[in-house]
């Protein structure tokens, strides 16, 4: 039972605030150079982790649920064709553009830029950007993630609810 709760612990992915501090500093770094609009870091499950730049115009749950899915279905097409994964997309609209690229095992990048930017810059920046961010999620991997339970928090925490009632 031990083996199988590390792997569920290890699965996961858990952020703390110095994380998400790092994180932001890293995509921060990374709008600047590159002139994007805005860039959200994702889950390969579609949950967002986090997002800087300007505010997307629609639900952000939403979009980073369909990039998620857009992603697993590229990995489909991908598989067909005889390729593990693509690791970057790129879809161009008559305005804003996106770039979508993996970002370690389990983490997307999107980048949703405009006419301020070309997609030289942003490719080249993202491609840094990305192996950034990887450093950064394996030294998250490396450190002592959890706060472990005593063995006495049963009755501890039977005792703190006695003394409230």
């Amino acid at each position: 039972m031990r083996i199988h709760d590390q792997k569920l612990r290890s699965d996961r992915m858990v952020f703390y605030e110095k994380d998400i501090d790092r994180l932001n500093g890293e995509l921060d770094a990374f709008l600047e150079l590159s002139k994007a609009r805005c860039a959200l870091l994702i889950d390969r499950d579609g949950h967002q982790v986090t997002r800087r730049g300007e505010a997307v115009g629609s639900s952000v749950e939403s979009i980073s649920a369909l990039i998620a899915g857009s992603f697993a279905a590229t990995k489909e097409m991908a598989r067909l064709l005889g390729e593990s994964e693509f690791t970057v997309m790129f879809h161009q609209g008559k305005r804003d553009s996106i770039q979508l690229q993996l970002v370690g095992e389990r983490t997307l990048l999107a980048v949703l830029f405009d006419e301020r930017t070309n997609l030289g810059l942003v490719r080249f920046y993202a491609a840094e950007a990305c192996q950034r961010l990887a450093d950064v999620f394996e030294s998250m991997s490396h450190e002592d993630r959890g706060a472990a339970l005593s063995s006495d928090f049963s009755a501890d925490a039977a005792a703190a609810l006695d003394q409230l009632f």
